[in-house]
């Protein structure tokens, strides 16, 4: 903000109304290291003018994944994104509407929120969805919270190929919940080791939650999960890319009870990492348990169609602490998105674009395992994003990459030290064979 009006008696006498001595300690819970203590280092003659330049000049530091070949992942992809999605979503009839409240005068959110649930239910393959949610990492873990509300027990078990970010996002939530949660390692191949998982459940067990593909981009056997976690009286919990999910089996085939997703892919840019929106379905035994919204189809006194927000007892804004969840904000605007691109693709569609990201992803996967110093981290099948391992410092090899001004891959080392010398790439058809190209020129070379 340019200004900020509040008087040193304003902020004595709202920190003593919420109990807290000082700004500062509002900000405890940020590790040390990243909290930043004192004033800026700005001349105290500065004009308002020359501190607006100097913070323009470092925001345009910030590259951007325009003109220049992307190969990043790791949750959040660049995907083309139709004319028409920008167009349609900027209508004011759009853009304007809140999240709706007053379903009475809120017609036209809920009528289209109702196809997004609609959409959503026909891409998991489960038969409810709800209204959208926050983003991918915040939904997989309500997904945990709500089996084990569904399940009344308090013990999670979480593939280590589930997104770190939802994986610490759960330990988050879970802290003060008294639930235990259970890592299950990786195996050799790069999924979820199921003998681990096998030996981990037990008749305490919520849920079994995985990410398909998973962090490493490896497909996992959904259907051998399900049955191991349902054996057990415990459900499954998916995460799932959704592109993948135009080419691979459903969630619901596969059998899983909870499915869920980042947004970002369909008809949103990556923003720099947000915002986007999650997708959340499940089955319609578990429909009273779902956090978030809901829309309904009902009609008028006078027989009209009409759409109705239902259930929303449930909901923080209506129950505060008895709600099953206190999501509230779930970003439409970026669901709008989603329904538009889906819409617009229709099943064909979104197929096809399915099929160029494998076969793009392969072909360049391919040509970088046979390059010289670079070899194959994993060996379970992959959709469009896949990790490389180097016999080289992968310092240098990034250092190539940077020199050919391309954005990728992801250092593993940041999260599973045992990858210390590998990177991850994802593919999409948003990649030229030029770009590809490009970048089996810069990775697989030596100087």
């Amino acid at each position: 903000m340019p200004f900020i009006p509040h008087t040193a008696e304003d902020t004595r006498e709202m920190l003593g109304a919420i109990g807290v001595k000082s700004i500062d300690q509002l900000f405890d819970s940020i590790p040390e290291q990243f909290r930043r203590r004192g004033l800026l280092n700005i001349p105290p003659t500065a004009t308002e003018t020359e501190v607006m330049r100097d913070l323009a000049d470092l925001a345009s530091w910030n590259r951007s994944t325009d003109g220049r070949p992307c190969f990043l992942g790791g949750g959040m992809y660049k995907h083309l994104v139709p004319a028409a999605v920008d167009h349609l979503q900027s209508r004011s009839d759009f853009v304007t509407p809140y999240t709706p409240y007053q379903p009475e005068v809120s017609q036209g959110t809920l009528r289209w929120l109702y196809e997004y649930q609609t959409i959503v239910a026909e891409l998991t393959g489960l038969e409810v969805s709800n209204a959208c949610m926050w983003e991918g990492p915040t939904a997989f873990v309500e997904g945990m919270k709500m089996a084990s509300s569904i399940t009344n027990k308090k013990r999670l078990l979480v593939s280590r190929g589930v997104h770190p970010h939802a994986r610490e996002a759960l330990k988050t939530y879970m802290k003060w919940q008294g639930v235990e949660i259970i890592e299950i390692p990786l195996g050799a191949d790069g999924r979820t080791d199921l003998a681990a998982l096998r030996a981990s459940l037990n008749d305490q067990s919520a849920a079994v939650g995985v990410q398909s593909p998973n962090f490493l981009g490896c497909i996992e056997d959904g259907g051998a999960i399900c049955e191991i976690a349902h054996k057990a009286g415990a459900l499954a919990v998916g995460s799932f890319y959704a592109i993948s999910l135009g080419l691979l089996a459903s969630p619901g085939e596969q059998g899983f009870d909870i499915a869920c997703g980042e947004g970002q892919p369909l008809g949103n840019y990556l923003s720099y990492g947000g915002p986007s929106f999650a997708f959340f379905a499940t089955k319609k035994e578990f429909l009273r348990q779902m956090p978030a919204r809901i829309v309904g189809q009902t009609v008028d006194r006078d027989g009209k169609r009409g759409f109705v927000l239902t259930m929303t007892t449930r909901e923080q804004h209506i129950r505060r602490e008895k709600a099953t969840s206190n999501i509230c904000t779930s970003n439409t605007l970026m669901a709008l998105r989603g329904v538009i691109y889906l819409a617009m693709l229709g099943p064909n569609g979104l197929r096809e674009v399915a099929e160029q990201c494998v076969e793009k992803a392969h072909a360049t996967a391919e040509r970088l395992f046979k390059s010289k110093g670079c070899s194959r981290l994993t060996t379970a099948p992959f959709f469009n994003e896949f990790c490389v391992k180097f016999d080289q410092p992968v310092e240098r090899v990034r250092e190539r990459i940077s020199r050919q001004d391309i954005l990728g891959g992801i250092e593993l080392r940041r999260w599973y030290s045992e990858y210390s010398n590998s990177l991850m790439f994802a593919v999409t058809e948003a990649n030229s064979k030029v770009e590809c190209d490009k970048l089996v020129d810069a990775v697989g070379g030596y100087i």
